[in-house]
């Protein structure tokens, strides 16, 4: 592993579908799994492409009975690109990193370049090497195009090689094993052909969603005679290309494949097939197109500048390049959400859970048109959360726990636990939590953006409707004297209801009962502060009326936090629960961080017991300051004090299972601030989630988005306390002996690339001239303005 790259020696099959994730590329519009371009998909390989907000949906027969469900499509596959010995029968074994041809094998992603390199060297049965280096990118300033160079060298030999292109439609989604009992088959009309010399293309369609591909690969020999001009072999469901390049020993031949990739969703085109094949022709050559897309990724890495010393550095960098190459500068074209598994796999079939709440915090404050566009996928679904939440009886926006392409409810109502072969009901749909989630990043964002224009219009009818389900939703308890949010699930999936109940949910998830408090707060807020014009026009277009703001001011202050044993209970009745026998579970079946799925098949179920999956009280702890918080304790008429903050996290560390990426990350944020000297075990496991795949063949689905984008997050604003608040940068750093010095910068209220650095009892902020405002920063003890061309060193208040 060096600063930039990040290198796999050798081959090892058991390990090659998580390279394939980890080596991914991709540009926002769509990514590759970095597979090799000779093989196709078994139990070693999965090629896959996947353009954002690409959906299809379809009917499959499970356990009994029909299950619908919409997945991101696994796209027709550019990368097809093999060689053997050319033989005048041609009947030659093809060259593959399975075979016992292979000698050497190397990969190599450069991040600063958004770059896979693969170095192969080949001996064939008769004793000729044959050495290939491969080359391949997926281009970042034209969102369309992809290009793979392969270079090979005959090592003392000279004869010819036989080499074969395609554009593969044979695709199906079976990425993902428990769910190969479901139907896969998403693509249908493929038709191959060619028309430009050199040039083939391949169309298709969705079977229901209806959209229409289309492919087009030139693929060129450099260099090489009319004789060595690719012919087409067009297949049922594949465009073919085959060349007979001449090699001499010791001499190095290129082939370019040159890919475009269009679709109908795609503005400003008539016909996906048409786009693809014209914009292939017009593509430059390899040269002029790897520099563009270096160009491209420098301009990346300038806006989201991270200066981390030594391995986390390194895997931070690893991290931010696959949160960009799957949310963009061209994600703010697209409609479409943060896919909790990147477009890296089919894990979670593409969807989007509430994952932005971990990815947004830090595109607000780098990206911030792709934050905007992402809250404006949540925007174009309000309506149908509006009528989610009416077709179950609720007022207000009810946002679906999983989405897809048009914001139905898209969770799954079965799911299959690989331990017991045994499928269950899943009752995640219950995790109305994740409208607090879009509500926060409404406010997050318009606080480190400065976007008031959103913050008036979109936001604030988000807002008013979100706060507003939360209102209807809560229940009076006459014997409490408080609200009571009844039936849901939080965080925490592994408890979706009491023991030995029939209806699923749970009563009071101190989660959801402190954000939903939080929502109503700062919807009150905001609808207060609208200019006058404005706020007539949101009374108007949502029939908003005093009487429902006052009872938005009476729920906010009186929903009812459960405590137990002195801490936070996570739900109602939780502190009632049996202890589990964690030793022995870990002695009889080892990881158990699959918690529900080890006690499942053991007949048993996690109901029963106070265990968890991942932080969910702790996440309070994420999401808001110590001050803030508290605040937010009194609000409710609760005394949040450090000692019962303390306490808790105490109590739940020793009965989480970490089931989850999110949860090594949340903990060590929380930790941070409550228990420093173990908060970095936490950071680490965080950092290490998917290059280790610690969750155990996850990775290899799709990688954590969510984790990634949050490990840069906690950089950025977890160590350094920075929050974005009333105007004002914010700072209350957190020592951390392992990360003692970093940097980064920013893009704040439209100041580009302010430097923010940390040393130990030291901030340094620093603020590029220009037009802008000054910007104010805040400490404990004092605030400091700092104005465009000015640098400033604050010494830190002691602790």
């Amino acid at each position: 592993m060096h600063e930039w790259i990040w290198t796999y020696e050798g081959y090892d099959p058991a390990r090659e579908r998580l390279r394939e994730a980890l080596c991914t590329l991709g540009n926002g519009y769509f990514c590759t799994r970095g597979a090799a371009p000779e093989c196709t998909a078994d139990e070693t390989h999965y090629p896959g492409t996947y353009a954002a907000g690409c959906y299809n949906r379809l009917t499959s027969s499970v356990a009994g009975r029909q299950v619908e469900n919409e997945d991101m499509v696994n796209l027709p596959n550019w990368l097809p690109l093999r060689f053997r010995m050319h033989t005048a029968d041609g009947d030659a074994p093809w060259f593959t990193p399975d075979s016992p041809a292979l000698r050497e094998h190397r990969q190599r992603l450069d991040l600063r370049a958004g770059t896979l390199e693969r170095n192969l060297r080949y001996v064939a049965e008769d004793g000729r090497g044959l050495t290939v280096r491969q080359l391949r990118l997926v281009h970042m300033a034209d969102p369309h195009l992809a290009l793979l160079r392969t270079q090979f060298t005959a090592e003392g030999w000279s004869g010819d090689i036989d080499v074969e292109a395609a554009l593969d439609g044979s695709v199906t989604n079976s990425g993902v094993s428990r769910y190969r009992q479901l139907n896969g088959n998403h693509l249908v009309h493929v038709n191959a052909g060619d028309g430009e010399p050199d040039t083939v293309w391949l169309r298709c369609r969705t079977t229901t969603s209806d959209i229409r591909i289309g492919m087009a690969a030139r693929t060129v020999a450099q260099g090489g005679s009319d004789d060595e001009r690719a012919h087409t072999a067009h297949e049922p469901l594949r465009s073919v290309q085959l060349l007979r390049l001449s090699l001499s020993a010791g001499a190095t031949r290129t082939v370019d494949k040159t890919v475009a990739l269009h679709t109908s969703h795609d503005p400003a085109i008539s016909d996906p097939l048409h786009a693809a094949v014209d914009r292939v022709r017009r593509a430059p050559g390899f040269e002029a197109l790897l520099e563009s897309h270096r160009t491209a990724w420098r301009q990346l890495w300038r806006r989201g500048e991270l200066d981390v010393p030594g391995e986390a550095g390194s895997i931070l960098r690893l991290h931010l390049f696959h949160v960009l190459q799957t949310l963009s500068p061209h994600t703010a074209d697209l409609d479409v959400g943060v896919p909790a598994r990147g477009l890296h796999g089919e894990a979670y079939r593409g969807h989007i859970f509430w994952d932005e709440l971990f990815v947004l915090p830090y595109l607000n404050l780098h990206f911030p048109e792709v934050s905007r566009a992402l809250l404006m996928y949540r925007y174009r679904r309000l309506e149908p959360a509006r009528l989610l939440a009416r077709d179950a009886g609720h007022s207000g926006a009810m946002y679906p726990w999983q989405s897809g392409s048009d914001g139905r409810e898209e969770t799954q109502e079965l799911h299959l636990n690989p331990r017991s072969g045994r499928w269950l009901p899943d009752h995640s749909r219950l995790q109305h939590h994740v409208g607090s989630a879009i509500a926060y990043n409404v406010w997050q964002y318009c606080e480190g953006s400065g976007d008031a224009e959103f913050l008036h219009t979109k936001g604030a009818e988000m807002l008013t409707q979100i706060a507003r389900f939360w209102a209807g939703f809560a229940t009076y308890d006459e014997e409490l004297e408080r609200y009571r949010i009844r039936g849901v699930v939080g965080p925490d999936e592994y408890h979706d209801a009491y023991p030995d109940s029939v209806e699923p949910g749970l009563d009071d998830n101190a989660y959801t009962n402190v954000t939903a408090a939080w929502v109503l707060a700062r919807a009150l807020e905001v609808v207060r502060e609208l200019p006058e014009p404005r706020r007539r026009e949101l009374y108007e277009r949502t029939s908003l009326d005093r009487g429902e703001l006052a009872r938005w001011d009476d729920v906010s202050r009186r929903l009812y936090v459960p405590f137990h044993a002195g801490v936070i209970s996570q739900f109602h009745g939780y502190g009632d629960l049996a202890e589990l026998d964690w030793d022995g579970l870990r002695a009889r079946h080892g990881d158990i961080r699959r918690l529900d799925r080890v006690l499942e098949a053991e007949d048993d179920t996690v109901n029963r017991y106070q265990a968890s999956k991942q932080a969910d009280v702790l996440m309070l702890g994420y999401l808001f300051s110590p001050t803030e918080l508290g605040g937010l304790f009194k609000r409710l008429g609760y005394d949040l004090d450090d000692d019962t903050w303390h306490r808790t996290v105490d109590y739940y560390l020793k009965r989480t299972s970490h089931g989850s990426t999110l949860s090594g990350l949340v903990h060590g944020w929380v930790l941070a601030r409550v228990r420093r000297e173990d908060a970095w075990t936490y950071c680490r496991e965080a950092l290490e989630g998917d290059i280790a795949d610690l969750q155990g063949g996850t990775t290899e689905e799709g990688v954590h988005l969510g984790a990634m984008a949050g490990t840069l997050d906690l950089v950025q604003r977890g160590l350094t306390g920075m929050d974005t608040r009333g105007g004002a940068l914010w700072f209350d750093p957190v020592p951390s002996p392992e990360l003692s010095e970093y940097g980064f910068s920013i893009r704040y209220h439209g100041n580009w690339g302010v430097r923010v650095r940390m040393r130990p009892g030291e901030l340094h902020i620093g603020v590029p001239a220009s037009h802008e405002s000054p910007i104010e920063v805040r400490l404990s003890d004092r605030a400091v303005t700092v104005e465009p061309g000015e640098s400033r060193l604050l010494m830190l208040p002691e602790e």
